[in-house]
């Protein structure tokens, strides 16, 4: 007998059979998920972005509301003029004033005014003892191409021009002086608050909903799905509008209950038909003939073997919360002053958005990679969860 083991073992190993490594479900979901590569680059930018919004306040050297109207509107990218004598300086060209700056970008700050003549359209600056004068009279010429003309003690300025990146504020300035890396990290804290927290209150309340309905079927069914069909005939956005308007607050807690209240209902049919899909089952049935409380068949049950819907609708919620958001801050009805989110910085950008562009490019942009990055994630962690693509 144990000749005919060993001839067993050693037939097996010389055929190069291995043994599969044994795999959890959720491992499968992971190594199916790694496979994607836009889901990975999603789930890459979701820890950046979170780590940039936690760890990014604290460590810049700006807070959100500090001010200084001497520096507002100070881009991101400077034109720096030498004037000789290692003076240089950047021309703020939309208010006509005279920034002095270091040749690596770093800005010391604002020139001292001597001298506003605004008929002749003149300004008169003094930069280490000597006298600057912005001449912007030619500015009102059709067809000028230039804007200003500067002269050092009476004498035109000949010295070149040189474009450097602004190191003191490295996404430039509002047009309060206020540093906008500084109001875009903390802006990322509060979007994603309100995107994360929504989404976990809306995947609660809706499983609950929907897993209730779900089981007990017949008249209770019928009589809490005809609430949500009721609710869900009513465009979202105008009922969290409505909420945020009969409030008449606007911090972070009204803005996360007003979507966490309207944007369970989708979540809830989602629940509601997975639950009814699976309470036939024989593992459901088995737990009804051990007697076991209806409390526990659904959330002990039911809805664990659902949860692979329910994560990806949860995961697709969060960017549609921040989106709802930051639309309702861009209106003025989401986060109130000195808070800031996404929503608010575009909105605040919106005055000058012709002579200052990367106010509103810089939040834009934030929301957009936020959202690409979810819905990259959401997107990977169908196909993982999908039993019809496991191999």
């Amino acid at each position: 007998m144990q000749n005919l083991w060993e001839f067993v073992d050693r037939s097996g190993a010389g055929a190069g059979e291995q043994p599969r490594e044994s795999l959890t479900y959720w491992k499968d979901v992971w190594r199916r998920f790694r496979k994607n590569k836009l889901a990975l680059v999603g789930l890459c930018l979701i820890v950046l972005i979170l780590l940039l919004a936690l760890v990014g306040p604290v460590l810049s050297s700006h807070s959100y509301s500090d001010q200084n109207l001497a520096l507002g509107n100070i881009p991101p990218i400077l034109r720096v003029t030498d004037l000789g004598q290692g003076s240089k300086i950047y021309v703020q060209e939309s208010l006509y004033q005279i920034i002095r700056v270091t040749d690596r970008g770093e800005v010391l700050g604002p020139a001292a005014l001597l001298k506003n003549d605004t008929i002749g359209r003149r300004k008169v600056f003094e930069v280490d003892g000597n006298e600057v004068t912005l001449d912007y009279s030619m500015a009102r010429e059709a067809g000028s191409a230039k804007k200003y003309e500067l002269y050092l003690n009476g004498s035109k300025v000949m010295g070149g021009s040189k474009t450097v990146l602004n190191r003191s504020n490295l996404l430039g300035t509002d047009k309060l002086g206020r540093d906008v890396l500084a109001r875009t990290l903390y802006g990322g804290r509060i979007s994603l608050l309100v995107g994360i927290v929504s989404a976990l209150i809306t995947m609660l309340v809706g499983v609950a909903y929907g897993g209730v309905s779900g089981y007990e079927g017949g008249t209770v069914d019928n009589v809490m799905m005809r609430i949500v069909d009721l609710l869900n005939s009513i465009p979202l956005m105008l009922i969290v509008i409505l909420l945020m308007v009969v409030t008449n607050r606007s911090d972070v807690g009204i803005v996360i209950l007003t979507i966490s209240l309207v944007y369970w209902l989708p979540m809830a049919r989602q629940v509601r038909g997975q639950v009814m899909s699976l309470k036939e089952q024989e593992f459901v049935l088995a737990a009804k003939a051990l007697g076991a409380p209806k409390s526990r068949i659904i959330f002990r049950h039911l809805i664990p073997n659902a949860m692979g819907p329910i994560v990806v609708s949860m995961m697709m919620s969060i960017p549609q919360a921040i989106f709802t958001e930051s639309f309702l801050s861009f209106v003025g009805l989401g986060v109130a002053a000195p808070a800031a989110s996404w929503g608010t910085l575009a909105n605040d950008a919106l005055g000058g958005i012709r002579s200052y562009p990367y106010l509103l490019i810089v939040p834009s942009v934030a929301i957009a990679l936020t959202m690409f990055a979810f819905n990259f994630v959401g997107d990977g962690l169908r196909d993982a969860l999908d039993p019809r693509q496991r191999q």
